[in-house]
């Protein structure tokens, strides 16, 4: 679709796109991919062949492709789209299904938070029982969306380089942490850590929360099992309270020494709040029963919703920085600006190269994925998208009236980029809507499926 014209208000270029002629055309274009706000332009030709060689279909032109992006401030459809298939990964590995056994749901597992410690106080928002909101340390009763809610009280001795190196090297701290459990179970069995995979697999999903300060906590579903994985039982002497007890003690026990810019060591190691707790198999859509437990269901959804986020306080630190001058047109606050300005300046001295922090300053020094997970806790993202794709192509075949099964045909696709992203405000509102309106459709429907 070709749109030129001076420039103009949102109303009128609105107005031009719906009286366009191929407006139908684009728009049904733009519904196929669920209303992608970056869509990918793309030209060329895709041919479906069957067993002898023959084409039984074939089409070219432009077409559009969803960005793909997991972040729900960039594109909210692809951002449900990621969160649909993360919900499936995490739930299966909870209570079976792609793959996944049934019976796994029975083996020892836990939902662990594991924080970040104080870098210095902040201004915090806590509520009573009652509902009463707590006086802050700043002596002001913070609404829920006060800005100043996670920011230094005091920023001029906040600790903001170690709050920066702590964040950079928390993807290390997990590693350490999950090779100490295995340690701890291997103990517990009372066999070598060498013969640990004998007797049981640890597997664990995680993702990584921004908490309001802007530094990371992990959230994480972890199963012990047997040596081949859910589809073997795990050693009768480790119960989910040993596993418990063994995540405990491995979050308290494991640390990591770096050094600061001015030749100090610091210590990286977890904060004191280390939380564990049960997961039971039910439909309920509560994240939290009377006993205490987290319920699978509830649970996956909540940890795909935070696979989505970023930051969690403004768009712009959903996307790298290139030059620190950039950081004047960025509405972020104070707190969360001296945490940008810090990795930037920490990425740019010669000891830290290797944790290329300038890439990640507008992540403020988080560098690791926001979801993931060992080889043997469930299906993959890959596999989830394979399905999906295989669903489609069963349909198009359906279509053609075909005999030939999805995994009998040959697709070959020749497609090149034209360019990415709508072409003004008006195409990305409509799509907005259509995304909106998809999400309204599929809420309302699982409302009918569980009531």
């Amino acid at each position: 679709m070709t749109l030129t014209h001076a420039p103009s208000t949102l109303d009128e270029d609105l107005s031009r796109l719906l009286r366009a002629e191929d407006f139908q055309d684009w728009r049904a274009k733009v519904t196929a991919i669920g209303g992608c706000t970056v869509p990918i332009h793309l030209t060329g030709t895709s041919t479906i062949h069957d067993p002898t060689g023959a084409v039984l279909a074939e089409r070219s032109g432009d077409i559009l492709a969803p960005c793909g992006n997991r972040r729900a401030s960039v594109c909210p459809a692809c951002s449900d789209r990621y969160a649909s298939d993360a919900y499936h990964l995490i739930r299966s590995g909870m209570s079976g299904g792609k793959g996944v056994p049934d019976h796994a749901a029975g083996h020892p597992r836990a939902f662990v938070t594991l924080t970040a410690p104080s870098f210095g106080p902040v201004h915090t928002r806590r509520v009573t029982t009652r509902g009463l909101v707590v006086p802050c340390r700043c002596g002001d009763k913070h609404h829920r969306d006060d800005p100043r809610i996670g920011c230094a009280l005091d920023p001029e001795s906040h600790d903001y380089v170690g709050a920066v190196l702590w964040q950079a090297h928390s993807g290390v701290l997990w590693n350490r942490f999950a090779i100490r459990l295995r340690r701890l179970l291997a103990q517990a069995l009372g066999v070598r850590v060498r013969d640990f995979r004998d007797h049981a697999r640890l597997s664990y999903a995680k993702v990584a929360e921004y908490q309001r300060r802007g530094l990371v906590h992990f959230h994480a579903v972890v199963r012990l099992d047997g040596p081949d994985g859910p589809w073997t039982a795990p050693p009768a002497g480790i119960t989910t309270d040993a596993l418990n007890a063994a995540i405990r003690d491995a979050a308290h026990d494991v640390s990591l020494t770096v050094d600061r810019p001015d030749g100090t060591p610091q210590t990286i190691a977890w904060g004191t709040q280390v939380d564990i707790r049960p997961i039971t198999s039910t439909t309920t859509v509560a994240l939290e029963n009377a006993d205490g437990e987290i319920t699978d269901a509830a649970l996956a959804a909540y940890v795909a919703k935070y696979a989505t986020k970023g930051t969690g306080k403004s768009e712009a630190t959903d996307r790298p920085i290139r030059d620190i001058a950039h950081l004047d047109h960025l509405d972020v606050t104070p707190h969360h600006r001296r945490l940008i300005e810090t990795a930037w300046e920490l990425g740019g001295r010669e000891e830290y190269d290797g944790l290329n922090l300038r890439r990640w300053a507008h992540m403020l020094g988080f560098r690791g994925h926001f979801l993931t997970k060992s080889r043997a806790y469930s299906t993959t993202f890959g596999a989830i998208r394979g399905d999906r794709r295989t669903y489609r192509l069963g349909e198009t075949l359906a279509a053609l009236d075909t005999p030939a099964e999805p995994g009998e045909v040959l697709v070959v696709n020749d497609w090149a980029v034209v360019h990415i992203g709508h072409r003004n405000d008006a195409e990305r509102e409509i799509a907005l809507g259509i995304a909106e309106r998809r999400r309204e459709q599929r809420t309302t429907r699982e409302r009918k499926e569980t009531s």
